[in-house]
């Protein structure tokens, strides 16, 4: 087989002859490998045709949905003491989810509380420094900007479901990106729909919330949960402490109307009727059930309206201003009631308040404003 006459040309027959097999193996094994992974994976952005039609959905909507969701990381300043140093650490992480083409993307409010910097890793593995646009802790909701470049991945704001349509027992799929971990995939149902739960903003309660028993974990707040189209119906929000398998998310239409206002105007947007009132505590001091007007403010529609807040008569004694107990026929008996009576309503808007006014029971119609500028 070889020329034993020369022993250089041996020598390179049988390199060369090595180089060939070597050659071959590598290439029968990654074709032995890629015919494995068909077995496997999808080819073609199809699914394989022996999965059941759940799965293959399952599959879709997240090789679709997952590009948009990011990593969050809250970064505080530690001082050491020792050498009075100071350095950035990351005190606490959670998921998120571009918005829009701008650059803008959305997360819990609780995910970037108390954050000196924001940090916000896409799914092509770069890291952004990233700005907070405006919060709205009272439904637990944060806008960040990123300055990003161009991009295909499609955001969130282009697949918005009806939240007020969802129906219980429809499919459930939340995303997230816990710990930096990648992205990962739970599904369940939705639960239940109206959920109330408290926020973290101290005597208000998130109302109108997405229960769903698809598994939240922690490092799961802020991503999204979708329905099979894959439109957006929420973000993840909190778990029921002790409890397996009851996660909260915030409704998609809550998100897109607050986000909205905090991109435009720095800030959510309260409609109002110009007046402010006092602490429950002090309702419950004096025994009242409902909000008691502490100041009308001039010019605006409570004052046109006739109602009065609280002043001293002549000899400085305390007169409560005008009870306010319901509006819409909702019953009012607390700041929550009152300003969750207030969240889906827009300036022009005409609203009915029954009032009490030294016991005696009135009503005013009066128009309501936009009172945060």
């Amino acid at each position: 087989m070889f020329n034993r006459s020369n022993p250089l040309r041996v020598l390179y027959q049988i390199v060369l002859a090595a180089v060939f097999c070597f050659a071959g193996f590598v290439l029968v094994e990654r074709w032995l490998d890629s015919r494995g992974r068909e077995a496997f994976l999808p080819t073609n952005g199809e699914s394989p045709e022996d999965l059941l039609a759940y799965e293959r959905n399952t599959m879709s909507v997240f090789r679709e949905a997952s590009p948009a969701v990011v990593f969050v990381h809250n970064l505080q300043r530690y001082r050491n003491f020792r050498s009075f140093r100071t350095s950035e650490v990351q005190a606490g992480t959670g998921s998120g989810f571009l918005w829009d083409r701008q650059g803008h993307i959305v997360t819990n409010f609780h995910v970037v509380q108390n954050a000196n910097s924001v940090a916000v890793t896409l799914i092509d593995g770069n890291t952004y420094e990233a700005k907070i646009i405006g919060v709205e802790a009272r439904k637990d909701l944060a806008v960040l900007k990123i300055e990003l470049r161009e991009t295909n991945v499609v955001p969130f704001s282009e697949k918005v479901a009806d939240s007020s349509e969802l129906m219980v027992g429809q499919k459930a799929i939340a995303i997230g990106n816990p710990w930096g971990l990648d992205h990962t995939l739970t599904v369940g149902n939705v639960s239940a729909l109206s959920r109330s739960m408290p926020s973290i903003s101290e005597g208000v309660t998130i109302r109108d919330m997405v229960q769903t028993d698809a598994p939240i974990n922690p490092g799961n707040s802020g991503g999204p949960l979708l329905d099979s189209e894959g439109n957006l119906i929420g973000m993840n929000t909190l778990i029921l402490r002790n409890s397996t398998g009851i996660g909260f998310a915030i409704p998609s239409n809550t998100i897109s109307r607050i986000v909205n206002q905090i991109i435009k105007y720095g800030k959510p947007i309260q409609a109002g009727i110009g007046i402010s009132i006092f602490e429950d505590r002090i309702a419950k001091s004096v025994r009242v059930e409902g909000v008691i007007i502490r100041e009308v403010f001039p010019g605006r529609p409570a004052e046109k309206a006739g109602l009065r807040g609280t002043e001293r008569d002549q000899f400085g004694r305390i007169v409560l201003g005008d009870i306010i107990t319901s509006i819409d026929g909702e019953r009012i008996r607390n700041y929550d009631d009152m300003y969750n009576a207030f969240d889906d309503k827009t300036a022009g808007d005409v609203i009915e308040v029954v009032y009490l006014r030294e016991g005696t029971e009135q009503l005013a119609t009066i128009e309501i404003v936009r009172v945060t500028e």
